[in-house]
């Protein structure tokens, strides 16, 4: 029986995000360095506030420390607006050529009532393989 991954949780502005980190163990090729995760993010809008979330941030660091950032507009190519009490959910993924690694990001939000743009945490979380001897968070 494989254990439920654990979820990170971070909440900026009553915009709550959280995070789930899958090995993907049937995409993974140990043998050429390829390590494969997948990724469920919950973003939730707490606020009385209507958002979009307009831009990402990724910092993605391997077992080495080698970190990469990723940038670009909106999730899984949308830009999703949140109504008060509204969430949205997505699945994306990440390669590293090590075992275990972490991410962690923004995302780049605006109030569409204001116009006033904001940062919201993504928090930090693991990656980690049946391969790596513990996680790095």
């Amino acid at each position: 029986m494989t254990a439920r991954p654990r979820s990170y949780t971070a909440v900026t502005r009553e915009i709550r995000v959280s995070v789930r980190a899958f090995y993907l163990d049937d995409q993974s090729d140990p043998g050429r360095g390829q390590y494969v995760w997948a990724y469920r993010i919950e973003i939730a809008n707490e606020s009385r506030a209507i958002v979009q979330l307009q831009k990402r941030t990724w910092m993605i660091t391997d077992g080495q420390g080698r970190s990469q950032r990723v940038h670009g507009d909106g999730v899984v190519g949308e830009q999703p607006v949140l109504q008060p009490g509204e969430e949205f959910h997505y699945t994306s993924g990440t390669p590293l050529a090590t075992p275990s690694g972490f991410m962690k990001g923004l995302y780049h939000m605006v109030d569409t009532g204001t116009g006033e743009n904001f940062d919201v945490v993504i928090p930090a979380f693991s990656l980690d393989s049946p391969h790596a001897p513990g996680g790095l968070h």
